[in-house]
């Protein structure tokens, strides 16, 4: 079995997210951080043959870039990735589901107040912002029918700050949303975003079969 490279962006982003990883048989692959704040959920489109578990994520896609073309062949606790030429080979053994950080359960959004469209591009302004100014907060408001999202200090009200407004929908002006921006480990694209006062965000990205959830910060609030 070979992975395209659109299989090796996605686990390239999830080594971002947790370095170990379980893999379960089909094309689903998901993630969660240590923290338990940030799933990820993704469809390959090659077909995974067998459960396993990496524990470094970032070695075994080195391991795929000691050769060329390398193609997977699984066997019991282990998986041999050869090149095209046959003449090498690297074993590479699978790690415990007991020693990694994993979750098995689908997350079911509740109710969302708020909904926007979020482009590549606006995201590569807001982490710039954020580099830039030194802040890690994404703060989500919204004003005259517009979403605003704002790089800033939430407990420095005359911190500098960086906003740029989107269109959006929201049921009520009286929200304040507030996201960890390096929790928004997200692989470039274009993203339908949704918002529940039930503090989880849901990124959906409009082109590829890969979504995000992330938790808001505990000071965000909904109402007040």
């Amino acid at each position: 079995m070979e992975l395209n490279e659109k299989s090796l962006d996605i686990l390239r982003n999830f080594a971002t997210i947790n370095q170990n990883i379980l893999i379960k048989p089909g094309k689903e692959i998901r993630t969660i951080s240590e923290a338990r704040n940030v799933v990820a959920k993704a469809t390959l489109d090659e077909e995974i043959p067998t459960e396993f578990g990496i524990y470094n994520l970032n070695e075994f896609i080195g391991a795929l870039s000691l050769v060329n073309q390398p193609n997977l062949s699984f066997k019991e606790g282990n998986v041999e990735i050869g090149d095209t030429s046959g003449r090498s080979k690297i074993k590479y053994f699978f790690s415990s589901p007991d020693t990694l950080t994993y979750s098995e359960k689908d997350i079911t959004m509740p109710e969302c107040e708020v909904k926007f469209t979020l482009d590549n591009e606006t995201i590569k302004k807001l982490k710039g912002a954020a580099s830039t100014l030194g802040h890690k907060e994404l703060i989500i408001t919204g004003n005259n029918n517009l979403i605003n999202l704002s790089i800033a200090d939430s407990n420095n009200a005359t911190s500098n700050t960086y906003t740029i407004d989107v269109d959006g929908s929201y049921e009520s002006e009286m929200f304040k949303f507030i996201l960890d921006v390096e929790n928004l480990k997200i692989l470039p694209g274009d993203y339908e975003v949704s918002i529940s006062s039930k503090l989880i965000a849901n990124f959906a990205n409009k082109d590829k079969n890969i979504q995000y959830w992330i938790a808001l910060e505990k000071s965000s609030n909904y109402g007040g």
